[in-house]
């Protein structure tokens, strides 16, 4: 009997048991990236935690029948005026940003999404939703801007929440004299000189541009269908934008919900405080990478559970790389991951509890180096597979402890004695394991073992008495 799947949806404000629409197409969708600058630690939280579910969902019902898209939002005020601040074309910060995007998230270990689409290429779909919407009297013209009419769905707010008044302020609504009603909202508006402009719909003569929300009801509607399984991105996203999305899509296409299951992620802190530029602790993906590993970033994320705040601290880090280290020096490279742990997996079935899923991984770590260090070598190979197969579940000890090892030994000027010395079993070990190689004239074998060895920065010299070695300095 399998685990039951228990997802907590911010809608409903409960944990439920995830059934979805169609178990041969399970479908999500989350925001992804606005592209005009670096990504930082906390765009990192969402595209980590739903990869893990991700992930997840691929192993439950197979990695053929789930479809994840993560859109790109690469049309919006805020891009405008960094491509004007530095003197290039919109085109250009885009694509940019975008591959700069692309690159650290999968230095973090981040599986590309099913479906990564860009806003730009779906202003036909965002079109017809808004020509669907005026129709059906949800939506209506002013002053070259469509607007969506708040009032025409009732049960606006549910996602949320919040009174009428919190949700106006909330929403930093612009005060116009062309609104109906001071919560209604921005469709599709004038596009001024120099800012991308397309044909409007509605018979509108001017030029124009979608507002933010319409474009994630549209990119959803194209590749995941009117509704879905699960939607999810930060808490930050509930108000206003996941709840105009959720007006737009149910009142365009005459449904109860848009999604079945909404998921966010709670908010990161640095060092204990609100992150800012002011404040001088806005942390990047790509600074970050400059000095730790994209595994131990990775890992940091989700030593807390997806729904609680997380401060993030450089103590924590080092707590991550340190355990990562521990875990790859322990694991043999040549393991093939099994089935995962069933402890590890009933955890991340309870709504995604990495906090717990990790626990389960110290325990499995303790008992190797314990009970089981001197137990049957058959009896630790199953350990060490049901391990891996549950840490590639987090997305980690994915790589070989040697290319681990490089990426530790590339941020230090020289290795120092103590590096040398807590290296030193791994390293006895895989020249034991060279010399069984040898001995049973596996010469492959012992080759590899040599070059996965020299890849570490260690130099091994054979000779009558025996094989020793040394880090190259």
């Amino acid at each position: 009997m399998p685990l039951e799947l228990k997802l907590y949806d911010t809608l409903t404000r409960e944990k439920r048991v995830f059934a979805p629409i169609d178990p041969e197409r399970v479908r999500m969708y989350v925001c992804g990236p606005t592209v005009y600058d670096f990504a930082h630690i906390g765009n990192a939280r969402p595209v980590i935690v739903f990869d893990v579910l991700f992930r997840l969902l691929r192993h439950r019902f197979g990695a053929e029948h789930v479809t994840y898209v993560r859109n790109i939002t690469d049309v919006d005020d805020k891009i405008n005026a960094r491509a004007a601040e530095r003197g290039i074309s919109i085109r250009e910060l885009t694509e940019q940003t975008y591959q700069n995007f692309k690159s650290d998230v999968a230095a973090l270990g981040c599986l590309p999404p099913t479906v990564e689409p860009r806003a730009t290429e779906h202003i036909g779909e965002m079109k017809v939703l808004i020509e669907r919407l005026v129709a059906a009297n949800c939506a209506y013209v002013a002053e070259d801007h469509v607007l969506f009419n708040v009032s025409s769905m009732p049960d606006y707010g549910r996602l949320s929440k919040r009174p009428l008044d919190e949700m106006i302020a909330g929403a930093r609504v612009e005060v116009a004299p062309y609104k109906r009603d001071a919560m209604d909202f921005v469709l599709w508006k004038p596009s001024k000189p120099g800012e991308p402009a397309w044909d409007s719909p509605c018979g509108i003569a001017a030029p124009g541009r979608p507002g933010w929300h319409i474009e994630c009801s549209a990119m959803s509607w194209k590749h995941l269908g009117e509704t879905f399984d699960i939607h999810g991105g930060g808490i930050d996203l509930v108000f206003p934008h996941h709840e105009n999305e959720i007006a737009q899509s149910r009142c365009a296409f005459h449904t109860p919900m848009m999604a079945n299951y909404w998921m966010h992620n709670g908010f990161l802190q640095v060092e204990g405080e609100k992150m800012s530029k002011s404040l001088g602790n806005f942390v990047t993906i790509q600074e970050l990478r400059e000095n730790w590993p994209g595994e131990a970033i990775r890992f940091n994320m989700l030593m807390t559970h997806y729904r609680q705040p997380l401060n993030w601290t450089r103590e924590r880090l080092r707590e991550a790389e340190t355990k990562i280290n521990n875990w790859y020096r322990w694991i043999p490279d040549d393991t093939q991951p099994s089935d995962p742990d069933t402890s590890f997996l009933a955890a991340l079935c309870d709504d995604l509890n990495t906090w717990m899923a990790i626990q389960r991984l110290d325990e499995m770590y303790a008992e190797g180096k314990t009970k089981l260090n001197y137990s049957p070598f058959e009896v630790q190979r199953e350990l060490w597979a049901r391990f891996k197969a549950s840490a590639n579940l987090l997305g980690i000890l994915n790589a070989s402890f040697s290319v681990w090892y490089r990426q530790l030994a590339a941020r230090q000027t020289a290795f120092d004695l103590t590096w040398d010395q807590s290296m030193k079993p791994h390293i006895e070990a895989r020249i034991a394991a060279r010399k069984a190689a040898r001995e049973a004239k596996d010469f492959k074998e012992a080759d590899r073992i040599r070059d996965e060895l020299a890849a570490m920065g260690v130099v091994l010299k054979d000779s009558k008495e025996g094989t020793t070695w040394e880090i190259a300095r």
